[in-house]
């Protein structure tokens, strides 16, 4: 299936059945009086979020969904019935925002949640309810109110632990083939990755992670230069960055230590969240080497990026901190000792989370006795 992380939809809510004028007209029954049922409510529009859903090829397709108009009122009593709401399924990542305001509508960032997008109109009243000492036969109704409509632009931005960057062929794909199940292709040449491959990499019985591998990115991508740039947006996502960095590249001519502060500088001018995450280096293809030139070309690497070692001693898990690996994924040499430092880092930013929201609600205030702490009134639909 084609990978999509964009698209244009307009979404229609129904609108309202319109309220019923009538007057009960029964043998034997000589003031029977107005029987006007109330029009039904107009189909809303539901954005939910499944995992089971991977791209937005299918609105790319159809870009209209409508939900239908409730009935109108009847004599009798009888309510006009109210329209189906419509569900629209969407992967878990799609950032949903109003297409002429530039709001954000909805972010689905779990599996089942559930975001009205266009609310249906409410029924129309029926001449039931305008019945009065002063007036005992009214003869008005009214409408059913229109639905909400609304243009708006989907993205998709996958989640996903650990993102992969790098220029084309540094690796990328042949490491997330190493780590996990994930099976990208890989050629001998650039942009062989076209779209955002996803691989759970299991690190133990009990803790696994999701890598994700990104089409590899060159010098301006920011601006829109090669295929990387519409794809930055998926690392804005991940917790922790591996900057894959290739050190035996085909041309004498490349200069990785070049490459790699172009990467930097584009993610920088992209988005400085994202530039500020968490990002380990990842020196690549160094089977390909002899063990001098691998240590000559290291030094000449770093020097040249100015990189600055952790000194001996550093907390383990410094979140500040980067590290530095040297791997041939191909070869599968360094990969695990990356997957398991990976899952610790990954185990002590969670558990460092969840002692700091432990730590915040000792901090809110006791509720007062006899209040009731049930908030499911304030909940979002």
């Amino acid at each position: 299936m084609k990978f999509i992380d964009e698209a244009k939809i307009e979404v229609a809510a129904g609108r309202g059945g319109n309220g019923a004028v009538s007057f009960r007209r029964e043998k034997y029954v000589p003031r029977g009086g107005p029987d006007g049922g109330d029009g039904g409510r107009g189909g809303s529009v539901f954005a939910v979020a499944s995992e089971n859903v991977n791209t937005l090829v299918e609105y790319r397709f159809v870009k209209r969904y409508q939900a239908r108009n409730g009935e109108k009122g009847h004599g009798s009593d009888r309510y006009g019935a109210g329209a189906d709401d419509i569900e629209l399924q969407m992967p878990v990542g799609t950032l949903i925002r109003d297409a002429d305001t530039g709001e954000t509508v909805a972010d689905l960032t779990r599996h089942g949640q559930r975001v009205c997008l266009a609310r249906g109109g409410k029924g129309g009243l029926g001449n039931i309810h305008f019945k009065s000492s002063v007036n005992r036969a009214p003869k008005q109704a009214t409408p059913g109110e229109p639905g909400e409509a609304r243009r708006l632009n989907l993205e998709l931005k996958v989640l996903a632990d650990v993102g992969l960057l790098g220029m084309p062929n540094a690796g990328k794909s042949t490491l997330i083939r190493a780590v996990s199940a994930a099976r990208p292709k890989v050629a001998d040449y650039p942009f062989t990755t076209l779209h955002p491959n996803l691989g759970v990499v299991r690190v133990s019985e009990s803790q696994s992670f999701v890598m994700a591998d990104i089409p590899g990115l060159i010098e301006g991508a920011a601006e829109g230069a090669g295929l990387g740039h519409r794809f930055l947006k998926h690392l804005s996502r991940t917790g922790l960055l591996l900057h894959v960095v290739d050190l035996a590249p085909f041309d004498e001519a490349v200069n990785p230590a070049a490459e790699a502060l172009a990467i930097i500088n584009e993610l920088r001018k992209y988005d400085d969240e994202l530039f500020d995450k968490p990002r380990w280096l990842v020196l690549n293809k160094l089977d390909l080497l002899s063990p001098e030139e691998a240590a000559e070309r290291k030094a000449a690497f770093l020097a040249a990026i100015g990189w600055a070692h952790p000194a001996p001693g550093e907390p383990d898990f410094d979140w500040q901190t980067p590290r530095l690996f040297e791997i041939s994924a191909l070869a599968h040499q360094g990969t695990q000792e990356l997957v398991q430092q990976i899952g610790q880092y990954l185990a002590e930013k969670k558990r460092l989370a969840a002692a700091e929201a432990a730590e915040q609600a000792e901090t809110l205030p006791e509720t007062p006795a006899g209040m009731s702490t049930d908030t499911s009134v304030f909940k979002a639909e």
